[in-house]
């Protein structure tokens, strides 16, 4: 896929958005039109369903370097003209991207969409990457660490928290039955956690 192709496309190159998530990242070419599967990070990938405005880098290094020439020059961005689930998985597809092998010069590519384009959420949920970094305190206001990460196990979400880079993480659902209030203007959640669960 030439950049050329793209632009064509795009004429107006969009600046990559301060707020920039990192939603997806595409996977093989599907089809013979220009289609692409998609791998959300996500269960419930709304994010990429709602922006039509996808923007790109390439694949993280991987310790195995390829000459340059192999890889073309990815597009800063993507105008996205089609999406849908398809099976377990989701297909997309490209102004510019028309072949085959166009879709597959996209492989490995990391998707970012800015936050600021994320679907409204309710008021009992929240996105993950708005749960990174806050204080998790229990009951009786101890410290149990901050969230650095959250796993996903099909029927609910668990908050990886740790005190500290060399301490243990705990595991606590994200469920009502141990969260009692998410304050993300305080950066903070409050559970039913003991300090020596």
């Amino acid at each position: 896929m030439s950049p050329s192709a793209v632009a064509l496309a795009c004429p107006d190159e969009p600046e990559f958005p301060a707020d920039a998530i990192e939603v997806a990242r595409i996977g093989d070419a599907w089809g013979v039109k220009g289609w692409f599967k998609v791998v959300p990070f996500s269960s419930d990938p709304q994010a990429i369903f709602s922006s039509r405005r996808w923007f790109i880098k390439a694949p993280a290094p991987t310790g195995v370097v390829a000459p340059a020439a192999v890889r073309p020059a990815l597009p800063g961005w993507l105008r996205i003209s089609g999406i849908k689930e398809h099976g377990d998985s989701v297909v997309a597809q490209a102004q510019g991207v028309e072949s085959r092998a166009d879709a597959q010069a996209l492989r490995g590519a990391r998707v970012f969409i800015g936050r600021s384009s994320f679907p409204t959420q309710g008021s009992d949920e929240f996105y993950w990457v708005d749960l990174l970094g806050l204080q998790v305190v229990n009951r009786r206001d101890e410290v149990l660490g901050v969230v650095v990460g959250l796993i996903e196990t099909g029927p609910q979400s668990v908050l990886r928290v740790a005190a500290g880079p060399e301490s243990v993480e705990r595991l606590i659902p994200f469920v009502a039955a141990y969260v009692d209030e998410v304050s993300l203007e305080r950066k903070r959640i409050q559970v039913d956690w003991d300090l020596d669960y």
